[in-house]
């Protein structure tokens, strides 16, 4: 295995493969990168037998001899980030090692034999692959992958959930106190609803692994899902088990509903976090048509905290509590300058929304579980 390779092309290559490389002392070949040298392409491949990435080289290379072999992922991305060289010629030698030289240095490191090394899933879809804009991905994932659950303690809410259906696709997530939707107007073209929950590490990863990218298509095959693009392949388990129902979950109606200005109420929560930490972030919301919204946090073992802010408050007056995190988390992933808080009674769900509700083709929406006051 002998070939020449633009040291740019390598490194972005590893940046992305490097998300599925695990450290651990019962499969140390999983620290390991696959690099396969084949006539016109270098395909460089990480598998932690949760999620599998695959990234084709074909352009800035030259081929001397075809191969394989593994070759430590952290030692691989150490070094060709610092690489100053603008190209990298690896060969393989014998003795289970690669050279890397430049026009300046040498360098010799061990590795492992390619056929000691997890082959990719094989994947046969259960319908044709659907095209979705990167840029909707990313939004979908960004505004629900922090409402999703711990996965030691609810395993199968431990990821976004995904419906598909021929005009729409719906992301949400649950931890049982709060609940995210962002549903995307699409036209995927699938003759079937589709339903699956994809992991939460994967849809972290796949927020940094697709930047730049315009579109990606999905595969699904059984406990399988697959993430395609020009030159990167993404495979991912699927977990196991029902989402919920959530449709029922969010209110129909409401009596009061506050309108305010997304950055105030940021910026006062923060300041009120400082004292609702030591009474685990419970807060008080009073919405009051001729003083605005009153945050509180009652005594507190350092002291007390009261904010008033400007708010549009509709219906009638109230009072009701919330975790003050749990409302920085879903203000922290809109973008609009206002929003809108609403419930029925202060023992019911709180409905957060931007103002406007629906932007381009999607709309987002979110609840927040009270709490006694």
């Amino acid at each position: 295995m002998h070939f020449t390779i633009q040291t740019a092309a390598m490194r972005a290559a590893i940046e992305i493969v490097s998300h599925a490389s695990v450290v651990t002392a019962v499969t140390p070949i999983l620290e390991n990168i696959l690099v396969s040298v084949r006539f016109q392409k270098v395909v460089l491949v990480t598998n932690n037998l949760e999620m599998a990435i695959e990234y084709v080289i074909n352009e800035g290379i030259e081929i001397h001899s075809e191969g394989d072999f593994t070759v430590s992922a952290r030692f691989l991305s150490s070094f060709v980030a610092l690489v100053q060289d603008e190209q990298l010629d690896i060969e393989r030698l014998e003795g289970d090692s690669l050279e890397f030289r430049t026009t300046t240095s040498t360098t010799r490191v061990k590795g492992a034999d390619a056929a000691k090394f997890p082959v990719l899933p094989s994947m046969k879809s259960d319908f044709e692959p659907f095209p979705l804009p990167v840029e909707d991905l990313k939004k979908a994932f960004e505004k629900t992958v922090f409402s999703t659950a711990d996965g030691s303690i609810r395993p199968t809410l431990a990821g976004v959930y995904l419906r598909v259906s021929a005009e729409s696709v719906a992301f949400a997530s649950t931890d049982s106190f709060r609940l995210s939707e962002y549903l995307l107007e699409h036209r995927t073209g699938v003759d079937r609803e589709i339903r699956m929950i994809v992991p939460k590490k994967t849809v972290l990863d796949l927020t940094r692994i697709f930047d730049g990218e315009k579109t990606v298509k999905v595969a699904v095959h059984e406990s399988q899902i697959l993430f395609v693009t020009d030159n990167i392949r993404v495979f991912s388990r699927l977990l196991n088990g029902h989402f919920p129902d959530y449709s029922n979950f969010f209110p129909k109606s409401h009596s009061t509903k506050g309108v305010i200005r997304r950055q105030d109420l940021i910026n006062a929560l923060k300041r009120i976090n400082l004292i609702s930490k030591e009474n685990n972030f419970n807060s008080r919301f009073s919405f009051e048509a001729d003083k605005g919204l009153t945050i509180d946090t009652g005594d507190t073992e350092i002291g007390a905290g009261r904010v008033t802010l400007p708010a549009s408050v509709e219906g009638e007056d109230a009072t009701v509590g919330m975790n003050s995190t749990y409302l920085l988390d879903v203000l922290g992933v809109m973008r609009e300058d206002f929003v809108s808080l609403d419930f029925e009674t202060n023992l019911s769900p709180v409905m957060v929304r931007s103002v406007p509700e629906k932007t381009d083709r999607a709309t987002y929406r979110h609840i927040v579980m009270p709490l006694k006051i």
